[in-house]
This record gives C-alpha cells, structure tokens and sequence, in this order.
C-alpha cells in the first residue's frame, strides 16, 4: 500500500519556527547549466523577485482525446482547457505564495459574450521528496525535471499524482494526458517564447500551447526584480 499511497509530511496548527525555504531552481538545474541561460531567465525564475505579470499571445492546439481530458479534469479545477486558436490575447501572473512556492496564473481571454475569461493556476513547489511539484488548486500535480536545453529552461514531467489532504496518490501513466514538457525561451529585447506540450504514448499530442509574451522588467530595472540568490 506504500507504493500507492504516500503521506506528504504532518503539519501542525503552530506556525513553524522557520519559514519554508524558497523555491531554487538554480540549484536544481546546477551551477553549470544555470550559467548557460540568459541573464533574463536567471532573473524571471531565481528567488525573491517580485511579483510580475506577463501580457502576451497564445497559440493554443487540442487535439479530441485531449477535449476529453479537459473535460474530465474540470473536477479538479479544470487545469486543462479545450480551446483551439490562435493569436489568443493571455496574461501570466507570478507571485510568491508566502510558504516558498511561486503561483503561476494564466488567464486566457477569451472575449466570449459571457465576458468570462479562461484561468489556469498552479503551484511550483518544494514536493516532499525535496523535488519539484506543480500542483494546481484542484490537486493535480506533476514531479518535474528541470533543465537547460539550448539556452532554454525546460521543465519535463516524471509522473502525475492526485494530493489530498496528507496523501499524494500517484496516476497511471496511461490515465494521464500524457508527458508534460514547457520551455521558456527568451527571445531579446524583453520578449520571451513559452511552449507546452503533452504526448501520449498512445493517443501521441494531447495539447499544445505556444506563445510570446512582453517582460515589463528591463535588466537595468530596479533592483527588487534582481535575484538575492546570484
């Protein structure tokens, strides 16, 4: 039943004595790779940089066994979205959570007539086996790997799991939407390419999403944007 089952550590009711530790994605990468990235990466995913919100462009592509995932997953806060188009105005949100993780919010907008705008939000976290976790709100999440492919930084999924209260119970690979891969690629002159895809080993591209977003920050901007951590 371990195998199956796996308790994520016990809180108690009392704040801790000292704050979870930050999210460091440096580390995680290694100082060797981390060097290999633009300077603008380092800044928009190293620690204790403000809050920023991107403005951008999507493409988005769902193929039909991906609109049955979506379909199934709006249960658990809908982190898949069905849409197909292009050129779809979107906005990302990142923020610090307070307990070490960083909340990243896309927001589709969608300009339908019910003026409700299409929301994405998940969590880049410390999981308890001292990896990185992306969990969403409605308790999907994602063991990731994350590299440096090229000049990009590249998070790649190992395995999906359902979190409940103190259990993380893993997905079957064939259940899940398939392996999860998202680069971010900077571009110059404060523009960056972000691109997600999901493949199936069966039903192959589930989703794909690429688009180009602004950075409001410029790398002479104030120093509350810097990393504490370079």
């Amino acid at each position: 039943m371990s195998a199956l089952f796996t308790p994520t550590p016990r809180t108690c009711d009392t704040a801790p004595a000292h704050p979870a530790p930050a999210l460091d994605l440096r580390a995680m990468v290694g100082a060797a790779a981390w060097a290999r990235l633009p300077a603008a990466v380092q800044r928009r995913f190293g620690t204790a940089h403000a809050d920023v919100a991107y403005e951008g462009q999507m493409d988005l592509r769902c193929s039909l066994v991906g609109h049955v995932y979506a379909a199934l997953t709006r249960v658990w806060g809908g982190p898949l979205t069905h849409i197909n188009t292009t050129a779809l105005p979107a906005t990302v949100r990142v923020s610090d959570n307070g307990r070490g993780g960083v909340v990243w919010e896309r927001c589709f907008h969608t300009g339908t007539d019910s003026g409700a705008d299409r929301t994405v939000r998940s969590t880049k976290e410390l999981g308890p086996d001292g990896r990185l976790l992306e969990r969403t709100d409605g308790g999907l999440a994602m063991s990731l790997d994350v590299l440096e492919e090229d000049g990009a930084l590249v998070f790649r999924s190992r395995r999906f799991w359902w979190v409940r209260g103190n259990l993380r119970i893993p997905v079957p690979a064939l259940l899940t939407p398939g392996t999860c891969r998202v680069a971010h690629t900077d571009l110059g002159g404060g523009k960056f390419r972000f691109t997600l895809s999901m493949v199936h080993p069966w039903w192959g591209e589930t989703f794909h999403q690429s688009g180009v977003f602004t950075d409001p920050c410029t790398e002479d901007a104030s120093p509350d944007y810097s990393l504490n951590a370079l």
